[in-house]
């Protein structure tokens, strides 16, 4: 670039500078940088190569008034429906759980090659999802990924009937034209029951999610079915909520039916975790008294010993995934809903 076409030292570039380098005019210049697509691809080329020799960097606030967009993107939690006075509780759990965190990892990562973050909500309660539909309403974040947690949870149809471009963290609960990422999560249970089948144990138990969610309801299924086609059609479960605490309730109940158990599988890692302490604490040895296998392949399964045998699911890639799709969505929004499902591994370790 030329002296007299160069921005001076002291300021930055601007359109205008940007312009007088791609030989076009202002008005070019600033259909290209904001994505209004019915310039020449050559020009479009032009401009990009004159945005880099400048150094230019476009202003997000004038930007998004010719874009009408706000640059933002939501990523909600929601579904858990807990009572105002719950309210701390709820959040703890969301907090502390690997899962939600992963999520937030793997939206970090998608949308980082756009220059774009989330904007973090939880509608964890009817006052909260209220909030958060009105901000989304507004205008305020262009798009929504959604986690729900609950089955009767109406955010997703509620975000449909607003048109704010929306994709989900697992299938929807009931049919809605809405694009999602998901595992297949029966298969993932066949994993872990034709494990525990292999390595001989006969009286196998069960740590399910609650009935209401989709994963632990699909997981506890997978894994009966499977179980049953090696002949053990009866299985004794126990729902649990996905927390550490509530897998160790959940298996000193089984434990107390069924003394002589020998296998246990629980729906996440978490869970897992909780019967191993509870089994320990009863004196019995993991994997040589019990064998136990979680799933996720979270941060849980290898923060205590023995090491978790699990399956694994990529929550990173979905919620990278997830962000990629509704990015898409906004740079097409004849696109139709599209479903991405992810297979499950069984990685082994030192509880079976």
């Amino acid at each position: 670039m030329s002296e007299a076409l160069r921005p001076a030292a002291n300021r930055s570039a601007t359109l205008e500078d940007v312009a007088r380098v791609a030989g076009v005019s202002r008005a070019t210049v600033s259909r290209v940088i904001n994505g209004i697509r019915n310039v020449d691809p050559s020009i479009q080329e032009s401009v990009r190569r004159a945005v880099a020799a400048t150094g230019y960097v476009p202003n997000g606030a004038a930007r998004s008034l010719v874009t009408r967009r706000a640059g933002a993107l939501a990523l909600v939690v929601t579904g858990t429906d807990a009572d105002e006075a719950d309210d701390h509780s709820t959040r703890s759990h969301v907090f502390t759980d690997p899962f939600f965190g992963r999520v937030v990892s793997g939206v970090f990562t998608g949308l980082r090659p756009q220059g774009l973050h989330p904007v973090l909500m939880l509608a964890d309660t009817p006052a909260a999802r209220d909030q958060a539909l009105t901000f989304l309403r507004q205008g305020n974040a262009d798009g929504a990924m959604v986690v729900s947690t609950h089955a009767d949870d109406p955010m997703p149809g509620l975000l449909l009937a607003a048109g704010v471009p929306t994709v989900l963290f697992g299938r929807p609960h009931h049919p809605l034209p809405v694009s999602c990422v998901d595992l297949a999560n029966r298969d993932g249970a066949r994993l872990a029951a034709d494990h525990l089948h292999g390595v001989g144990r006969r009286r196998v138990v069960v740590i399910a999610g609650p009935a209401a969610v989709r994963a632990g309801r699909e997981r506890l299924e997978g894994f009966q079915e499977a179980m049953a086609r090696h002949g053990m059609p009866y299985l004794p479960h126990v729902e649990a909520d996905f927390t550490q605490g509530g897998g160790e309730r959940a298996m000193a109940r089984l434990l107390a039916q069924n003394p002589d158990l020998d296998g246990v599988f629980a729906a996440n890692d978490l869970m897992a975790q909780g019967a191993v302490a509870v089994l320990r604490d009863h004196g019995l040895r993991v994997p040589e008294d019990v064998a136990v296998v979680g799933f996720d392949d979270s941060s849980a399964a290898t923060a205590g010993r023995p090491l978790l045998t699990t399956v694994r699911q990529p929550v990173e890639e979905m919620a990278a995934e997830m962000a990629r799709i509704l990015l898409d969505h906004l740079a097409r929004p004849e696109r139709v809903a599209t479903a991405m499902i992810f297979e499950p591994v069984l990685v082994v370790r030192q509880s079976t």
